[in-house]
């Protein structure tokens, strides 16, 4: 029986991601996510059942509308993988209903990660319930403990906040958004505060890694150039997320 929990979550996962790259190319318009039917974004005629079957669609029609020919935006079955691969990996470390949490939790990283890589935001509106989401993970058998979970709250917030104040003192700019204080928050209240600093160091290196590469393809990268730090700390905690939870239950 447990092996059908990873294929549950392959095919939640895609349905979610197929939300969740709506969300993420509309909510930034100004678009409703809520109202309004799926439509060729060229063409505007309304897409049909069979055109908005996740992955599948996008294969069978070989990224291109049926009627115009227009190409598909990439981000739809790319969006719909990435959320499918969290959902594997929740309810492989995790099998049964309370993968589902864990998967909740990826799902809303992989969400902040893109608004934040495209857009430079991370919205109240998705970091504030994750705080909260994490907290009542607690009532759950996944660990961290509430104690280790709130302390972890606290202490996400106020060391991303010390840091983005001191760089603001020194150099006098801005050296941080006010959303990556709140996602670092975030993600204490889910993994606790002991491997926070595990997380701020694996979100340098790939940062690190994401700069050196832009210079090896012959971008220019200075000392104001904009790295989406929410991305980083996102890619880097889901990860830390599933060793703990894998080690410790």
């Amino acid at each position: 029986m447990i092996g059908w929990w990873p294929a549950a979550g392959a095919l939640l996962g895609l349905i979610v991601g197929s939300f969740l790259a709506t969300v993420a190319i509309r909510w930034p318009q100004g678009r409703s996510v809520a109202t309004g039917r799926s439509r060729c974004d060229t063409c505007r005629r309304p897409l049909g059942v069979r055109e908005l079957v996740p992955l599948l669609s996008f294969v069978v029609q070989q990224g291109r509308c049926r009627t115009c020919g227009a190409r598909i935006d990439w981000r739809h079955p790319a969006i719909e993988l990435a959320a499918a691969i969290v959902g594997v990996a929740a309810f492989v470390v995790v099998p049964g209903l309370f993968g589902l949490v864990g998967a909740v939790f990826g799902w809303a990283l992989l969400l902040l990660a893109i608004l934040d890589v495209e857009h430079h935001w991370l919205p109240d509106r998705l970091t504030f319930p994750l705080i909260l989401a994490g907290l009542l993970a607690s009532l759950t058998p996944l660990p961290p403990p509430a104690a280790d979970r709130l302390i972890g709250a606290a202490a996400g917030f106020t060391m991303l906040w010390l840091i983005a104040t001191g760089y603001r003192l020194v150099r006098g700019r801005e050296g941080m958004g006010g959303g990556d204080p709140k996602l670092m928050a975030a993600i204490g209240a889910w993994i606790g505060w002991a491997l926070l600093p595990t997380v701020l160091l694996l979100a340098s290196l790939v940062g690190l890694g994401a700069v050196l590469t832009a210079r090896l393809r012959g971008r220019t990268v200075l000392a104001t150039t904009r790295l989406p730090l929410g991305a980083l700390l996102a890619v880097a905690a889901y990860p830390a997320w599933l060793v703990m939870v894998g080690t410790l239950r």
